[in-house]
Formats: structure tokens, C-alpha cells, sequence
């Protein structure tokens, strides 16, 4: 028999807002390194509901020469029942070089489709109703805005 071939279940939206950008570099390997504030956000879905608390971490990506973010963020959620959950997020963001250079510059036009970016992030809960986090593969779409992102997440059944 083969294996089960994995489908996607949508199951929350964080609509994260930006604080304090920034960079350094260049690094001795060739790339930059950025950092940027989780100033705070909403958590709407089937599946999960709440807040990102303001300030409680953020991203410290690594802007590559080849045109590619490599995302290494950490905040803490909570839930709308009030339970903490910390999160992990890790991906990458690349476009063609024209593209890049507008969203380095915050150019609120680029359409999501220009560029790619998606992120697997990994939780960790106290044991209850959201513990489903710590052991379920979940991906997520991103898009990114001047003052805000936006990250869909999907479960893989």
C-alpha cells in the first residue's frame, strides 16, 4: 500500500503587526541580518482564536544575496480562553531581484503572487484544548505589507 497522500486544512490567520525594523551587515558570510518587533496582532479561525502578544518577540531574518529572507521567529499567542502558547516560525521569502527591491522598499502594490513565502512553525502549549499544536504538521502562506503581515495556516492530514 502507498502512503496517505497529505491534504490541507485551513485553521487560523494571524494578522501580525509590524514594530522596529532592523539591520546590520554585511555578515562575514554575505548576507544581512534583520530584526524586526511582533508588535502585536489577531488570531482568527476554526481552529484557534486570540491574540499575539504585543511585543513578546519577533523575527530575526537572515536577507541572503540571492534574493531569499530566511525566517527565524519567536512570539508568545494567547488564546481567546487565555491560554500561552509560544511559537516558533521558521521559513523563506524570495522573489526575482525588480520584485525584491520593491518590497525591500515597502511598496504596498506587490501583489503575493510576485514572490513566495511560506513558513512551518512549531508550538509549544501547556496540556489541554490547544496541545493539538505540538503534534500536528502545520504550513503556512504569508503575505507581506508595510505595517503588517498576514499568515494563513493550514494543518497536513
Amino acid at each position: 500500500m502507498d502512503p496517505v497522500k497529505p491534504t490541507l486544512e485551513f485553521v487560523f490567520r494571524i494578522r501580525m503587526q509590524l514594530g522596529i525594523r532592523q539591520k546590520f551587515g554585511p555578515l562575514p558570510q554575505g548576507s544581512t541580518r534583520g530584526f524586526v518587533t511582533a508588535a502585536g496582532g489577531t488570531i482568527e479561525g476554526p481552529r484557534l482564536n486570540g491574540r499575539v502578544i504585543p511585543n513578546s518577540g519577533g523575527d530575526w531574518a537572515l536577507y541572503r544575496d540571492d534574493h531569499t529572507v530566511g525566517f527565524d521567529a519567536r512570539y508568545m499567542l494567547e488564546a481567546d480562553d487565555n491560554t500561552m502558547i509560544y511559537m516558533l516560525n521558521r521559513g523563506y521569502r524570495h522573489a526575482p531581484p525588480d520584485t525584491a527591491a520593491r518590497m525591500e522598499a515597502l511598496d504596498p502594490s506587490v501583489d503575493p503572487s510576485m514572490y513566495y513565502m511560506r513558513v512551518a512553525p512549531s508550538f509549544e502549549t501547556p496540556i489541554g484544548k490547544h496541545d493539538w499544536l505540538t503534534r500536528t504538521v502545520i504550513v503556512g502562506s504569508a503575505r507581506r505589507n508595510a505595517d503588517h503581515s498576514i499568515f494563513d495556516y493550514y494543518a497536513v492530514l
